[in-house]
């Protein structure tokens, strides 16, 4: 799940209320799910190791000061550990939005883990006025700037083994994700989903919480989803070349009621080339800067199955 703003209700489309956020703790202590570390699913995931069931990553964006006023002391109580992507050069600018490095070394002796956000939290996509080599100039510095200042602050093994990053704004094309996994870096994106062994290390999905869409019902329906991890995604690009964009899926195996669905909730067309296989269009234009197509299915256990794919529309 991903988190960025706590009982700040003035940012509604990225705050989530403390009344929410307590309930959803609540029922994660009372049901006993496996609370644990971002870092901790990456590393099963890299060794091969079977994910637990029940098992859950709390992630929090942007290092926003209602994380330490608000999140960090019901995380405390429940003994919770949680992680923190942090763009890194509004830190120490005596800013009241955010949290000071001293507050951070704080939470991280109780056992939070802190990860790359970049420094400056501007885009890691291709701008227009960029040739190739000034793009990935610009994205290494950003990545090693913060990194530096994150392992200088808190200690020489923050966000090593393994190297996470979460892309701001969400926004991601096939060159960053390759390029930030040269760079020895998981990727983290901001497209709902749940993660299991099969998950692309180049662009783990979160389920965002925010206020519309925390509420007690969907967070359990979240919950209880498993990664509809497809055999193959054309395109992978999420950079439209066509406005509304074709998407072709192959399912690993058949499943029941597959449905894709627009950021809006709208339904999507689908064209069912084979029991496996299908194609997806929107049947109007997308809106910019970003949508996503979601497509959900079930199996015959009544299983939830959840994948979402990102387009950027510029």
């Amino acid at each position: 799940f991903m988190y960025h703003h706590f009982g700040e209700d003035r940012f509604p489309s990225t705050n989530i209320k403390l009344r929410q956020f307590q309930e959803q703790l609540d029922y994660l202590e009372e049901y006993n799910y496996n609370v644990w570390p971002l870092s901790k699913v990456i590393s099963y995931i890299q060794n091969k190791i079977q994910i637990p069931p029940k098992t859950v990553a709390l992630t929090i964006d942007d290092a926003y000061v209602s994380i330490y006023t608000h999140a960090y002391p019901m995380l405390k109580k429940k003994k919770f550990p949680f992680t923190i992507f942090v763009n890194t050069r509004p830190i120490g600018h005596n800013s009241i939005n955010y949290m000071t490095w001293d507050q951070m070394r704080e939470m991280k002796a109780y056992g939070a883990e802190f990860a790359n956000h970049s420094s400056t939290h501007d885009y890691l996509t291709p701008k227009k006025d960029e040739n190739s080599l000034e793009w990935k100039s610009r994205i290494k510095q950003e990545l090693s700037e913060a990194q530096l200042r994150l392992q200088e602050e808190l200690g020489i093994n923050t966000n090593q083994n393994p190297k996470m990053l979460s892309y701001p704004f969400g926004e991601y094309t096939q060159a960053t994700a390759n390029y930030i996994k040269s760079l020895g870096y998981v990727g983290i994106s901001q497209t709902s989903g749940a993660i299991s062994e099969l998950s692309d290390l180049r662009k783990l999905p979160r389920f965002a919480m925010s206020e519309v869409f925390a509420n007690i019902e969907d967070f359990k329906l979240k919950l209880g989803t498993l990664d509809l991890a497809l055999k193959q995604v054309t395109p992978w690009e999420p950079m439209i070349a066509s406005n509304p964009p074709s998407l072709k899926v192959t399912l690993q195996k058949p499943l029941d009621n597959f449905s894709c669905y627009d950021s809006s909730g709208k339904k999507i067309p689908i064209k069912k080339i084979s029991e496996l296989e299908f194609e997806i269009q929107a049947s109007e234009v997308l809106q910019g800067p970003r949508d996503r197509y979601t497509c959900t299915a079930v199996d015959e256990e009544k299983n939830w199955y959840w994948y979402s794919h990102l387009w950027i529309i510029k």
